[in-house]
């Protein structure tokens, strides 16, 4: 049996996320404290007692999500993925957690990342919004043709397309959608346009910082958003884990070829279950594991 370890993005932060880790001491809480040198601020305040609008804000958002997920997979005794992945952010969580990059240095990518994304979201407005019920290639040719930009961004599973780009040709994009049958077009709640061209102000710092950055081979394939497709190549990585800013996040497609590869059973780690609903709605009979702290250990 192929265990599959999977790792969330941005959406699933909740107040107290992580707490019972850094409260059982050990190896959690030495890692929290890091981060909290690492960052300037003590992060571990907003995670544990902050309000869900206190976590909303994108340079906090990232580095929890990633911190939690980090931390439990470094807590595990006995993690021994066969291949791991991560839905958008959760990407640089599962480099880390394989040990293609060290938790400090991934940490100080996603604290860069994330800055430089709310400058993004501060400079070009933009948003994002849900497409329900409509075939990839109906929603493909929706967005090719509206006026300004406007992309797929999320291929979560089928029939939920998450699409990105500037808010006139979004709302555009959500009125053809329903115009052609989509059972839904939800606009969602989130800063800016993400994993769309209107990120490319973003790419300049993340790029040098990731150039700058070491990385050596994880101890098992990772299935990236960009290719959806297994690599232990530290050059292939980067590159991806840079291009991931502005391309869409090809998580159906991740989650179908880990099955061809053999996986069994997929393991979510860190806050929330999004993750496994998608992957029940990809994969039917696998198993499906959520960890979220050290009581689900």
């Amino acid at each position: 049996m192929k265990n599959a370890y999977i790792f969330p993005g941005q959406g699933s932060q909740y107040p107290g996320m992580a707490k019972d880790l850094y409260e059982s001491g050990g190896k959690g809480k030495e890692l929290l404290e890091t981060a909290n040198e690492i960052l300037g601020f003590r992060i571990t305040d907003i995670m544990f007692e902050g309000t869900p609008e206190d976590l909303k804000a994108t340079r906090v958002t990232q580095p929890a999500i990633f911190l939690h997920s980090v931390v439990l997979a470094k807590c595990i005794d006995d993690f021994q993925p066969d291949m791991v992945a991560g839905h958008s952010l959760g990407e640089f969580s599962a480099l880390a957690a394989a040990d293609a990059i060290s938790f400090e240095d991934a940490l100080r990518l996603v604290h860069i990342r994330a800055t430089e994304m709310q400058k993004c979201c501060e400079k070009v407005p933009g948003t994002m919004a849900a497409i329900i019920a409509l075939p990839n290639d109906k929603v493909e040719e929706i967005c090719a043709s509206c006026s300004g930009t406007v992309i797929p961004a999320n291929y979560n599973c089928d029939g939920q397309i998450v699409i990105s780009g500037e808010k006139d040709a979004v709302e555009e994009a959500c009125t053809k959608a329903k115009e052609a049958g989509a059972k839904r077009a939800l606009p969602l709640q989130v800063g800016g346009a993400f994993h769309s061209p209107l990120m490319e102000p973003a790419r300049v710092e993340l790029g040098k910082a990731i150039e700058a950055t070491s990385f050596k081979e994880p101890r098992c394939p990772i299935y990236q958003n960009v290719s959806a497709l297994p690599t232990t190549d530290p050059v292939v990585i980067k590159k991806n884990l840079l291009d991931q800013l502005t391309s869409p996040v090809r998580w159906t497609q991740s989650v179908r070829n880990m099955l061809a590869d053999g996986a069994c059973r997929f393991v979510e780690l860190g806050p929330g279950a999004v993750l496994q609903g998608l992957v029940r709605r990809i994969a039917g009979n696998a198993e499906g594991i959520t960890i979220e702290g050290m009581t689900t250990l």
